[in-house]
């Protein structure tokens, strides 16, 4: 057993979804490099003079990261320093999870899984699933084998983004994925499809489904956005030739759709409904983030949202997890805190009052993320096929050792009696 915190990283940029940007004439973030170890990020907030001479706002918020990116780090940084790690454990038979949190137009979704734009441009998925399709083809001296699933929970319904329903059937005639939970708290998802993949080609053959079928909007704050959370897992399983112990591990690449605030935002209608689950299941995450940094905390909502039921092994249990935090560091997301990172018993106000702060908030939660402890542990099984051929192997050299010493070839089972002997 491997006892390791959650890893955090953050991601600055401007909110567009290529996350470049050119930084305002007035500072507003700065990153420190002298700290090599904890790099830290400091957000500078000027105090406006409008507001009267005696002003006693805050000027400056910093935080620590394990790694921090600025707005000109190159996708390939990222998966270098990020993915690539989690992808090396999960080729090694531990489970891991990549996910990216921060407000809506932050560049999540670039991040996970990259610009159509250019071939550089790809990002941590299709780069995971090129690198360990290239390390299983050097790797000769055990059988692999690769599974896909692709789900999306959308208004707190799970739906399998593989489905080859979804082009000729609407979302409501689908059938929903359900979380299942058996007697040892291990979570199954029924409705939702695992595909083998033998190359990279399949692989990302089946994201780009996967990615067709999403729910993206317009909105105010983004051009698509995704309005729905997303988790790509690859299932890995691995055996060496002769060997009757079986390694499997999965890796949740995970793509949370942005909170928003919607007195900014002005949405109304379906977009309203979108926004008011998202910004309620990333309340119900943030309590489960706040219950496991807390000591001595006996009960964990996991339940409370199908999301955090879905990676209760990511948070607090068998994982290696790395957490991307993406920041839009513009001045209109940054403006006063909120008030949900220090008061754990306010009120979630589902249209957000004016004044409540993105970046710093999300700053806030990275800090929550980085205090969990998870314990991966190796997964490792008998393989139960070769074990009943062992076993039908060991019982005829039996039948034969007792033939020789009776004279009697038996070909019938034991009686009970010869049992008790």
């Amino acid at each position: 057993m491997e006892e390791r915190t959650v890893t955090v990283a953050s991601r600055t940029g401007d909110g567009s979804c290529n996350v470049k940007a050119t930084v305002p004439a007035i500072e507003i973030y700065s990153i420190d490099e002298d700290e090599k170890l904890t790099p830290s990020l400091e957000i500078i907030l000027p105090r406006d003079l409008a507001d009267g001479f005696v002003n006693n706002k805050r000027e400056s918020y910093r935080f620590k990261f394990q790694r921090i990116f600025d707005q000109d780090a190159k996708q390939e940084t990222i998966f270098e320093n990020i993915a690539k790690p989690v992808a090396e454990s999960v080729l090694a038979g531990y489970n891991g999870t990549i996910f990216a949190y921060g407000q809506t137009g932050s560049g999540k979704t670039f991040t996970i899984t990259g610009g159509a734009e250019r071939y550089s441009d790809r990002g941590i998925i299709p780069r995971t699933l090129s690198y360990i399709f290239e390390q299983l083809q050097k790797d000769s001296s055990k059988m692999y084998t690769t599974h896909i699933s692709y789900l999306e929970i959308y208004n707190e319904c799970g739906y399998d983004l593989l489905d080859p329903r979804h082009e000729a059937s609407s979302l409501e005639d689908l059938p929903k994925v359900t979380v299942l939970e058996d007697p040892d708290q291990n979570i199954h998802l029924k409705n939702l499809s695992l595909h083998q993949a033998t190359t990279e080609e399949e692989a990302l053959n089946l994201l780009f489904l996967g990615d067709t079928n999403r729910m993206i909007a317009e909105t105010p704050m983004n051009q698509a956005s995704t309005r729905s959370h997303c988790i790509f897992t690859i299932h890995l399983s691995s055996k060496e030739p002769g060997s009757a112990t079986v390694r499997h591990a999965k890796l949740h690449l995970v793509d949370l759709a942005g909170s928003e605030r919607v007195a900014k935002t002005g949405v109304g209608g379906q977009l309203l409904t979108e926004a008011k689950y998202i910004n309620l299941s990333l309340h119900y995450l943030e309590q489960v983030i706040i219950a496991l940094s807390e000591k001595h905390r006996a009960h964990v909502p996991y339940r409370n949202s199908m999301m955090t039921s879905v990676l209760r092994d990511s948070l607090g249990g068998n994982c290696m997890t790395t957490m991307v935090a993406t920041l839009s560091l513009e001045k209109r997301n940054i403006d006063m805190p909120w008030r949900l990172h220090q008061d754990v018993s306010l009120d979630v106000s589902l249209s957000p009052a004016p004044g409540r702060l993105e970046s710093i908030s999300t700053c806030r939660f990275a800090q929550r993320v980085a205090l969990i402890k998870n314990e991966a542990v190796l997964n490792e099984e008998i393989d139960p096929k070769l074990m009943i051929i062992r076993l039908q192997k060991e019982i005829q050299e039996l039948k034969d050792e007792l033939a020789i010493v009776t004279g009697e070839q038996r070909t019938e089972a034991l009686t009970e009696a010869e049992l008790l002997q």
